[in-house]
């Protein structure tokens, strides 16, 4: 019998596509810095983040105490000639009722040890993966997928490492993906997060920016108790973890060094063009006012590397070209204060995926 069909062919579609892309083009960036010396870039930067504060939502969301809670101690065996290393299981109160869960790295006999946060992206159950909790067959699988583990990596040479969930990811998954498959498991809730937060002048991003900087908050308390050195605090992540370590550094100058790995691209290319990423990357109005180098000029003149992936489908349809040009705007910020140098860009040959090579030059 032969099968009915239930649908009807439609020959011409009247999409948005093109007139939002006509739109981009003629309300974009108003506020890209303009200026000519270190000065007006101070300036400049200082405005931008008012803006940003409150495009993100970071001017409601509450300050409280962090309530710090250590509740399990493991160590994990020494390999690689790294020093045994201790995984503490930390909980933070980031804002009043809303907890943050860390993996925190210490490697045991290191003297003032650098600290770093290593922040997750998608696919990998939030910290797990970072942290290289091998384990968890799943979480091995997303680590053979995409080198995850630079958390562990980092603390096996010999440094404080905190691999936090940040909202929606791993233990702070909301209700709609708690439950043990495979896929909740590795997967995040930010669809939910985002529907939650924007009728309220929220934000993932902001959430997570907020976040990042109540652990930083805490491991420059704690480690001046400690003897950790966080004058030199590094942070990196890779996918939507380069996004939350973009805006991390771009809004908080306590990080002095930053690693962003598959998250350095135009916002016409990559997420209006391509608009069917993650909700987290999504910020109202902030097109309008800064494109994604603008937010990394914010960055200078600290480190900043940048990994990119010649076959990266989120670099979009023009490929590295959609990344040379957000560069491009960050080195003019650089360029003000002589430190160009301090802008490293490493291409590799894949799709989208982290390459852990870097971490020698980064950890330096």
């Amino acid at each position: 019998m032969e099968s009915i069909a239930k649908t009807l062919h439609i020959k011409k579609y009247y999409g948005c596509l093109e007139a939002m892309q006509k739109r981009f083009d003629e309300r974009a960036r108003q506020d890209a810095f303009c200026g000519s010396s270190i000065e007006d870039f101070i300036k400049w930067k200082s405005e931008s983040r008012k803006t940003l504060t409150d495009l993100l939502g970071l001017n409601v969301m509450e300050k409280c105490d962090l309530s710090p809670c250590i509740d399990e101690k493991v160590q994990l065996p020494a390999s690689f000639n790294a020093s045994v290393i201790t995984r503490e299981h930390l909980i933070l109160q980031v804002e009043p009722g809303i907890f943050m869960t860390v993996f925190l790295l210490i490697p045991e006999e290191v003297e003032h040890p650098e600290c770093y946060i290593a922040l997750p992206g998608h696919m990998g159950a939030g910290k797990y993966s970072v942290a290289g909790c091998t384990d968890i067959p799943a979480v091995k699988e997303a680590i053979e997928r995409f080198n995850y583990d630079y958390g562990l990596s980092l603390a096996k040479k010999g440094f404080v490492v905190a691999c936090p969930d940040c909202r929606g990811f791993g233990e702070r998954r909301d209700e709609a993906l708690r439950d043990d498959s495979e896929s909740s498991f590795l997967n995040s809730t930010c669809f939910h997060l985002a529907h939650m937060a924007e009728g309220l002048g929220e934000t993932v991003c902001g959430m997570c920016t907020w976040d990042a900087m109540r652990l930083i908050d805490y491991m420059i308390d704690r480690g001046s108790r400690e003897g950790w050195n966080t004058d030199t605090l590094g942070c990196l992540g890779f996918s939507g973890g380069g996004m939350q370590a973009l805006w991390a550094a771009a809004m908080d100058d306590r990080i002095k060094k930053v690693l962003i790995s598959g998250y350095m691209y135009g916002y016409k290319d990559s997420l209006l063009t391509l608009n069917g990423n993650c909700n987290c990357n999504y910020i109202p109005h902030l097109w309008e006012h800064f494109d994604m180098g603008d937010i990394a000029s914010l960055i200078a003149p600290r480190k900043l590397f940048i990994q990119s992936c010649r076959d990266d489908h989120l670099n979009g349809p023009r490929g590295l070209l959609n990344v040379y040009e957000q560069i491009d705007i960050i080195k003019k910020a650089y360029e003000l204060y002589g430190k160009e140098n301090e802008i490293v860009h490493d291409i590799r040959d894949g799709e989208h995926c982290f390459h852990q090579e870097i971490l020698e030059e980064f950890s330096k």
